[in-house]
């Protein structure tokens, strides 16, 4: 299948397109710089020059390609207005150009904020809707292309994608507590966080592009939820630093953007994209990453 990438040089995106590439699809990646456009080309990849900023080098990519996989998000914690209205933006165009094609749209969407003392599952709906919503409502935007045409289906990736090399949220964490000489958590460190290494994420993402039914929400999840103490632990560990207690008042002077997001139960399963898929992860667990160095040690 001729499939095309946004996002296809990032963390995540790096690993899907090893996967497309390893099971017999043809990839052409969105690259928005010479180094992303080469990295991408010594795979095998074929370049689309672009960001998510050029919608009609956007919709050229959809328009050629019997499948697309949207990953990429401007991830701007300091203006989410602009990340939000970029990706409402994409997914608003990808979605034009597959109207009545019947291909595959396949984006990445997350867990946050689904439900409140409970996991998350894969039949809980987002409740954001339009641009002003986290992600410009964009998972529910893509599913609506299910009425015109379009074979939708979001990834709802955990919270964490882990695995050596990742620059995303746990890396954001252990460079805050090498800075602060403390590997913190917040509260009692009993709210979680839903994790999956990178390898088993890619491999649901194209297994999900192979099997998934239009409208489905697929969980990237290998794990329910790691309390953040753990996470913490770990981290103190690999550094060989105090493990403390952040109180909810001082939350976020010591994380900064981060810490709404570690403070968060961030718990989800994924026992129907297991049973739908056929999908059972295989790789190490957070913390077996950070034990082994994954992330730095000191």
């Amino acid at each position: 299948m001729r499939v095309f990438v946004t996002g296809a040089s990032g963390w995540i995106g790096s690993a899907v397109v090893d996967e497309l590439l390893a099971t017999g699809h043809e990839v052409t990646g969105l690259a928005r710089s010479d180094a992303s456009a080469a990295a991408l080309e010594a795979k095998g990849v074929r370049v689309r020059r672009g960001d998510l900023d050029d919608l009609d080098g956007i919709r050229a990519g959809a328009e050629a390609a019997e499948a697309v996989i949207h990953l990429a998000n401007k991830h701007d914690f300091a203006n989410p207005a602009v990340s939000s209205a970029a990706e409402r933006g994409a997914v608003q165009t990808i979605g034009d150009a597959l109207t009545g094609t019947g291909r595959p749209f396949l984006l990445a969407s997350g867990i946050a904020a689904l439900t409140q003392g409970r996991p998350a599952t894969e039949a809980d709906a987002s409740p954001f809707h339009g641009l002003e919503s986290p992600r410009g409502g964009s998972e529910n935007l893509a599913l609506e292309f299910a009425g015109r045409g379009v074979h939708p289906v979001s990834l709802r990736f955990s919270p964490t994608v882990h695995g050596t090399a990742d620059h995303g949220f746990i890396a954001v964490l252990t460079a805050i507590a090498r800075e602060k000489g403390v590997s913190g958590y917040p509260g009692d460190g009993t709210n979680r966080w839903a994790a999956v290494h990178v390898t088993d994420a890619a491999r649901m993402a194209v297994l999900g592009l192979e099997k998934a039914p239009a409208g489905s929400r697929l969980h990237a999840v290998a794990e329910e939820g790691v309390p953040t103490r753990e996470i913490a632990e770990a981290i103190g560990r690999a550094y060989d630093l105090p493990v403390a207690s952040i109180a909810a008042d001082d939350v976020q002077d010591h994380y900064g953007w981060i810490g709404g997001f570690f403070a968060m139960d961030l718990a989800a399963t994924s026992t129907q994209t297991r049973e739908l898929l056929g999908w059972t992860p295989t790789g190490p667990t957070l913390v077996e990453d950070l034990d082994a160095g994954a992330y730095g040690t000191k």
